[in-house]
């Protein structure tokens, strides 16, 4: 393992000393910090608490996951991962997951689902939230029926958000507003090129099939399939046209 470097823990000293002996101008910015807040005398990382549920019994080898950390679950990881199962495209919409002074928990009143300072939220779905304040206020209450209590209310508020952008748009383009292709009109059109490219290679791979289908019929040597009449003196005596009727 080698010697044990403590020049870093007298950084402080050293730098004291040249000081005193007028090598320096001034003290560097650090210099106040470091007498304040020393560097660690530890030098050895200490063994961390074990896990809950490991077993105590007498282990004959060295545990290979000792320094992982120990997994933490919630309550609210299992209603989201429910939640956003059936509304996968809520994670498309823009979230904002900084907090001003990081007691925004303490500003919400789940008592309702809209909250005035935090809009409707994906991440910190609003839904879970509601959900647990309800089944923590009623416990008696089944949770499906919680939960489909909550995105009654959170469905009501996403279709008053959509009418108060439509009604928005309509507003603004009444006072001559011009807008952009809408994200419907735009999908609309990508699917059409797509269309028109497919048709395209469709249309020429059938023209490659029927060509292969008409080559397979037509006769391009001696091996055809042509038929071709006898020469008339290659005609026998059993021809009918040379039998002479039976005298009677």
């Amino acid at each position: 393992m080698g010697r044990y470097d403590f020049r870093p823990l007298r950084v402080h000293q050293t730098a004291t000393q040249l000081l005193q002996a007028n090598k320096g101008s001034s003290p560097p910015p650090w210099y106040g910090v470091v007498s304040n807040v020393p560097p660690a005398q530890a030098l050895v990382r200490t063994q961390p608490l074990p896990h809950a549920q490991r077993s105590r019994r007498k282990q004959t080898k060295k545990a290979s996951k000792l320094f992982q950390p120990q997994q933490i679950t919630y309550d609210e990881d299992r209603l989201r991962k429910e939640f956003f199962g059936d509304h996968p495209w809520e994670l498309a919409r823009p979230r904002m997951v900084i907090e001003d002074d990081g007691r925004d928990s303490y500003k919400t009143d789940w008592r309702r689902i809209e909250q005035p300072e935090k809009g409707l939220s994906g991440e910190r779905s609003s839904v879970v939230q509601r959900q647990m304040h309800i089944q923590q206020t009623d416990p008696d209450m089944p949770k499906a029926a919680a939960y489909d209590r909550a995105r009654k209310e959170f469905y009501g508020l996403r279709l008053l958000e959509d009418t108060e952008r439509r009604v928005a748009r309509e507003e603004a383009m009444w006072t001559g507003a011009q807008f952009g292709p809408s994200m419907m009109e735009i999908g609309m059109k990508l699917e059409d090129q797509e269309y028109d490219r497919w048709k395209a290679w469709a249309e020429e791979e059938s023209k490659k099939l029927e060509q292969q289908n008409a080559a397979m019929y037509t006769d391009t040597g001696s091996g055809g399939f042509e038929e071709h009449a006898p020469p008339e003196e290659e005609l026998g005596e059993d021809d009918p046209s040379e039998v002479t009727p039976y005298a009677v």
